[in-house]
């Protein structure tokens, strides 16, 4: 696939996120409202990723912990704040449906690798930093072939078969997957782990 995004990729990807947004702007303030009672203000909770070419961007998703802090302030750890509503939210990929807003602004697509911390750009191999020649999406080829339950190499090495396999059919058929496997709760997390591992580069 070609460095340029393909105007065909773009324009589907407007028509599916403006639709998405109308169509679940109900389900969406529901969300928000759930989150603001459960978790506080606000409820958004957006963070630095990298993007098309290792350009930074903030990803927009549902807050899934409290802000709760030890006597020291501190911020507990993740699974600690992490509640039940918040790991059904993980667990169903709702929290990532302002993603779509993402998508509207340019910076995300449908289908793409997931968007990962700016920190892990210096970490990756050539071939791995492959994986940011297309715009990154809110679902990839990596995510209905094993999710979480794969490995980094793995995931990075299903990003760059995307990026070299690319076409319209096959964002169809990504989307399709996940859609099953949404319904299926297929790839989710294990309990107890808030967040993914630390990507921390190559020989891991």
């Amino acid at each position: 696939m070609a460095s340029a995004i393909p105007a065909s990729k773009r324009i589907f990807d407007l028509l599916g996120a403006g639709l998405g947004l109308i169509v679940i702007s109900p389900l969406l303030l529901v969300l928000a409202l759930l989150v603001w009672m459960l978790h506080g203000w606000p409820v958004l909770f957006r963070q630095e990723r990298a993007g098309y070419h290792g350009r930074s961007f903030r990803i927009n998703k549902f807050r899934t912990m409290t802000e709760r802090r030890a006597p020291d302030g501190e911020l507990l750890p993740d699974a600690e704040r992490l509640t039940r509503f918040g790991r059904f939210l993980r667990s169903t990929s709702l929290d990532e449906l302002p993603e779509l807003f993402n998508i509207l602004r340019g910076e995300m697509s449908l289908v793409g690798p997931r968007p990962l911390f700016s920190r892990y750009l210096e970490r990756y191999s050539a071939e791995q930093m492959r994986r940011h020649d297309v715009l990154p999406g809110m679902t990839g080829w990596a995510q209905v072939n094993g999710r979480n339950a794969i490995t980094w190499e793995d995931k990075f090495r299903l990003d760059v078969w995307y990026v070299e396999h690319w076409s319209f059919w096959l964002d169809i058929r990504i989307l399709w997957l996940t859609l099953w496997k949404m319904i299926k709760r297929e790839g989710i997390s294990q309990p107890g782990h808030a967040t993914m591992e630390e990507f921390k580069g190559q020989g891991e």
